[in-house]
């Protein structure tokens, strides 16, 4: 059943459960603490591994880094059966939210901390989390969907980034690592099987080096059927994917001193959208608004209940990536990243069906957002990071430059008879008032330049257990662009037909102080102010291209890590205030002026709005083979009231964040066990989080959500001649929860209207290691 909208106690009493054993898992291993140095010895051998990340440029232990990090290596990856960013819409990361644009897998918004774009999804409107491959920004939330290669990690950099990482990093960073090529001969070839027709193929080949020069190539195929069955014939079911891609990867080394390392990439993202149902009936709607074919239906659904045009959202991605290193000296580095991408994606949308609009005897309804985005990108990033004595630094140069186009036109794609008892498919497409296509299409292209620094200095005091860092980082982006259609006509404003320009400039300075102090090699203490803004745009959806400017962050963040107990205990703390000014708010309003186009106006909200949070990551190791985690965010918003241009009822109305829930944790318990001579490991996490809102000027909550996913492999068979196979079975959201993750309405024309999570899906997958 559908969970109410109150936080599930019963999460609560598992994620409860799930500590107290953590804790006394503790308790236990204190009580150990005076065992024998032999047994100490033994303990200290099974203890937590070290994490690598390079959240500040160079790889650093995760301990010691004073910023609050999260990481979720390859096994982590594989053991939730992430295959996309999208997979992380469960909560992995509790910090981290991750959820579609409306019901399109075709874009994703990525938030951190309660910073989250609600409408990122237009070519002149920017992200407030950088997402990073390998180095290189992701510049569009179009593309963020597709399949993952070879992942070494993700690491999630919590808070503003704007020294190191700066491009439109207000509310922290998505890195993503892939492996680089070994120059070992090594393949690993996995097949698998699921539910809803899935099927997975992937390979990774490393070649032995040649001439100094490695080279490593991916390949990557992961496809799902429909979870909701399309009635309509011929049309495709809705929530599918077909995700596929290959990557190649060569590093040449000719010395110690220099290496060079080129990847190139391509991928094809097709899906459908998730289906849009009708939860409730508005107290208020009339019976004569509703057609004997509309049902209200609270629970999630596997077939709709009238079939649509519906066809898949193709997105088209190749880039090529060069990373070059110096070392002039010993304790010099000099780093180039260069890098082009392209992106052709289409966003087919007929997900909401007969939902959006009253019913009227012989209309057509069904509107069908048919949009596309082109876009294409080349960054170039110069770096110098060195080390003398009692000072570390890094600085550099970074250009972005970015040009793309959108279109979108939202014609009707059926019609009811006189009596809605039956619908049929419309011979052609038909829009009503918007009957040219594009209804709305508009350019874009920006330009930024970015010189930054930091410097760590370590004073030959108090042991060296002192750290400070100060950095900054200059900005200056330049953006412009045209408005060149409006309902489907050159627009029309003030008197003026032709269309309509956006021109805007911003230079902007971040700086960023953070003082560490090691109190024992175990525990390390910080405490961090930083800053970062986001670009200002405009908003294609508008009917005037609307022009909105920056907004900006100020973040305070204390923390402390530790490593406990021999590292069997590591426990990580952060607690923050950000405070936000200019914030960026969207507003929106379907059909408006007879149009079947959604408009959207982003304001800057007058004021400060604050953001206070805690966080928490637990890992123990209480015997070998065994690791217990758990993770918890807390965030509480304010946000100024803004000026919504489509209510002239009163002049400010509350604003919230978006997908951004008050509680969060996430659970996971892990053991691996020989077994003569193979391996068994076992895998569960459990995810639980409260409701959140979805749009920044409506106040209705979600569901809460517990989801739980795991697996159970048997690994490390020896096939002979150097090969090793492993055979597992997965599942995620085993046991069926349902809950609304977006929860739209109420609308007194019909009722409420939502998405629902994912049903339960599993599968084997064999592996084979050479």
């Amino acid at each position: 059943m559908r969970q109410t909208t109150s936080f599930d106690p019963r999460a609560w009493l598992m994620a409860g459960a799930a500590l107290c054993a953590m804790l006394g898992a503790t308790d236990a291993l204190a009580a150990d603490a005076a065992a024998t140095t032999a047994e100490a010895s033994a303990d200290a051998a099974a203890g937590l591994e070290s994490i690598v990340v390079t959240a500040q440029k160079r790889e650093t232990n995760l301990q010691e880094t004073p910023i609050a990090i999260s990481v979720l290596g390859g096994d982590d990856l594989k053991n939730r059966r992430v295959q996309s960013l999208l997979d992380l819409i469960d909560g992995s990361v509790p910090s981290l939210r991750v959820a579609p644009f409306f019901s399109r897998q075709s874009a994703v918004s990525v938030g951190i901390r309660g910073i989250v774009p609600s409408d990122a999804n237009q070519p002149s409107r920017d992200q407030g989390v950088g997402v990073y491959l390998d180095g290189v920004i992701l510049g569009r939330s179009q593309g963020l969907g597709a399949a993952l290669f070879d992942i070494e990690r993700i690491e999630v950099l919590k808070g503003p980034q704007g020294t190191l990482f700066g491009r439109n990093s207000t509310g922290g960073a998505v890195s993503i690592v892939t492996r680089e090529p070994s120059g070992k001969f090594g393949l690993r070839a996995t097949a698998g099987v699921g539910n809803y027709g899935a099927h997975r193929v992937e390979a990774h080949l490393d070649l032995p080096s040649w001439n100094n020069i490695a080279v490593k190539i991916d390949g990557v195929l992961t496809k799902r059927d429909g979870t909701v069955k399309n009635t309509l014939e011929g049309e495709d079911d809705f929530n599918s994917y077909d995700r596929r891609g290959l990557h190649l990867g060569a590093k040449w080394e000719p010395s110690d001193s220099f290496s060079a390392r080129y990847d190139f990439d391509i991928s094809q993202d097709r899906t459908t959208p998730i289906f849009v149902q009708l939860i409730d009936r508005h107290p208020s709607a009339p019976a004569a608004n509703f057609a004997p074919l509309v049902q209200v239906h609270p629970e999630r659904m596997d077939t709709v209940d009238i079939g649509l045009p519906q066809q898949e959202s193709v997105g088209n991605i190749h880039g090529h990536m060069l990373h070059l290193s110096w070392h002039p000296a010993d304790s010099i580095e000099v780093r180039s990243i260069s890098a082009y991408r392209k992106l052709d994606q289409s966003q087919f949308d007929n997900s909401i069906g007969a939902y959006s609009g009253r019913f009227v005897p012989n209309a057509q309804f069904a509107r069908y957002s048919l949009a596309s985005l082109r876009q294409e990108q080349f960054s170039q990033e110069l770096q110098v990071l060195g080390k003398f004595d009692n000072l570390d630094f890094v600085g550099g140069v970074f250009y972005y430059h970015e040009k793309g186009d959108d279109d979108a036109w939202s014609p009707n794609t059926m019609v009811w008879n006189a009596t809605g008892t039956a619908a049929t498919r419309l011979p052609t497409l038909a829009a009503g008032a918007a009957t040219v296509f594009p209804d709305r299409a508009s350019t874009a292209k920006t330009d930024s330049i970015a010189v930054f620094g930091q410097a760590t200095w370590t004073p030959p005091v108090l042991d060296e257990r002192l750290h400070l860092t100060v950095g900054g980082r200059y900005t200056s982006d330049k953006k412009e662009g045209h408005l060149t259609k409006v309902n489907g006509a050159v627009p029309v404003l003030n008197g003026v037909t032709g269309p309509i320009p956006f021109e805007g400039k911003w230079n902007r300075f971040d700086p960023m102080v953070t003082l560490a102090f090691d109190p024992t090699d175990a525990i390390h203490v910080y405490g961090r102010w930083g800053t970062a803004y986001r670009a200002g745009g405009a908003n294609s959806r508008s009917l005037t291209y609307r022009a909105f400017d920056p907004e900006t962050v100020s973040t305070i963040e204390g923390g402390i890590k530790a490593e406990l107990l021999d590292r069997r205990v590591r426990l990580n703390l952060a607690a923050y205030h950000t405070s936000f000014k200019d914030i960026q708010i969207d507003f929106n309003a379907v059909n408006l002026g007879g149009s079947n186009r959604t408009t959207i106006e982003t304001v800057n909200a007058t004021g400060k709005g604050t953001i206070d949070g805690f966080e928490a990551d637990l890992t123990i190791a209480p015997v070998e083979g065994l690791t217990l985690t758990g993770s918890y965010a807390y965030t509480k918003s304010k946000l100024p009231p803004a000026d919504n241009p489509f209510d002239t009822s009163t002049a400010l109305v509350p604003s919230y964040v978006v997908f951004t829930p008050k509680n969060a944790l996430s659970t996971a318990i892990d053991y691996e066990l020989p077994l003569g001579g193979a391996t068994l490991r076992f895998h569960l996490d459990g995810n639980f989080a409260d409701g959140y809102r979805v749009a920044s000027g409506t106040d209705v909550l979600s569901d809460p959500s517990t989801i739980f996913n795991g697996r159970v492999s048997l690994g490390d068979i020896d096939l002979g001649r150097g090969a090793t196979f492993e055979l597992a079975a997965w599942g995620r959201n085993l046991f069926n929860e349902e809950h609304l993750f977006y929860r739209g309405g109420p609308n007194p024309t019909l009722g409420s209207f939502g998405m629902f999570n994912d049903p339960r899906t599993y599968g084997i997958d064999a592996t084979v290691r050479f």
